[in-house]
């Protein structure tokens, strides 16, 4: 039986913003203190086939300025730091479909993007007329991805799916309907790569979640998959905690705080 890949993972940071640790737990927290939130993609390199896929799109400068969030480069740009053309990716896995996820697709025009079913179904279905649900959505990114589906650029999955030998998708819900998870077979062995299943690694070590949750209990499971996933805990990387970048090191010396290499 061949081995399977080595792949190496990248997180690139797009934005960021300071907001207050009340605002990022469900049923806030009793510490009104600033907590930082940064926003990834994630980019999956396979050496040995120069392959690569990302994970997410972000957003652009105009989301950033009506969400009031600091852009710093959009995905095609933080993907060329390291030598990844954007107009060449073949494969994108959205995560789920909220803003900062799934507003840069137009920085991947050949793409292919790989969504759940439920998550397709949540984004244009009767959730979206509340507005406690739809806020971090926008119609123009779901209008987008309806368009790429009628341009046959949209691989559904139901569940668990592969994409390459090493590299699978997971469904786990609990974020949003149809959140799904990216587990990467590294030198450092199986990475999790959670997404909004955990924004922090607090969410991962006190079980608590972010305040954005469409099922507290699956969001719970999903949070006991990840783990599962992964050959350790210090290899599921959540979301959106500044020290992803104080755990792994930059992908090079002038990208430190930018881009830094996971695996």
């Amino acid at each position: 039986m061949a081995s399977l890949p080595q792949y190496r993972v990248y997180a690139i940071k797009y934005a960021e913003r300071t907001g207050r640790r009340t605002e990022m737990f469900l049923g806030g927290d009793p510490h009104d203190a600033p907590m930082a939130m940064d926003y990834f993609v994630w980019a999956v390199v396979d050496p040995g086939r120069e392959r690569a896929w990302a994970v997410d799109t972000g957003f652009s400068a105009a989301d950033a300025a009506r969400r009031q969030r600091i852009h710093l480069r959009g995905a095609a740009e933080g993907l060329a730091l390291i030598g990844l053309d954007a107009a060449a990716v073949r494969d994108v896995v959205i995560t789920h479909l909220h803003y900062d996820h799934a507003g840069g697709f137009a920085d991947f025009p050949a793409a292919q993007f790989h969504l759940q079913d439920d998550e397709m179904a949540f984004a244009t279905g009767r959730c979206m007329t509340e507005p406690a649900i739809a806020h971090a959505f926008e119609a123009d990114h779901i209008a987008a991805m309806v368009h790429r589906v009628f341009e046959r650029r949209v691989a559904f999955h139901d569940g668990d799916g592969e994409l390459a030998p090493g590299l699978t998708l997971h469904r786990v819900g609990g974020h949003t309907k149809g959140m799904q998870i990216v587990r990467v077979h590294t030198a450092k062995g199986w990475m999790v790569l959670a997404s909004d299943a955990a924004h922090y690694y607090e969410n991962l070590a006190d079980r608590r979640p972010f305040w954005i949750v469409h099922n507290v209990e699956d969001y719970l499971a999903a949070l006991d998959t990840a783990l599962a996933l992964a050959s350790e805990p210090d290899l599921v990387i959540p979301g959106h905690d500044p020290l992803v970048f104080e755990r792994f090191p930059p992908a090079s010396g002038d990208l430190r705080g930018v881009v830094h290499r996971l695996a």
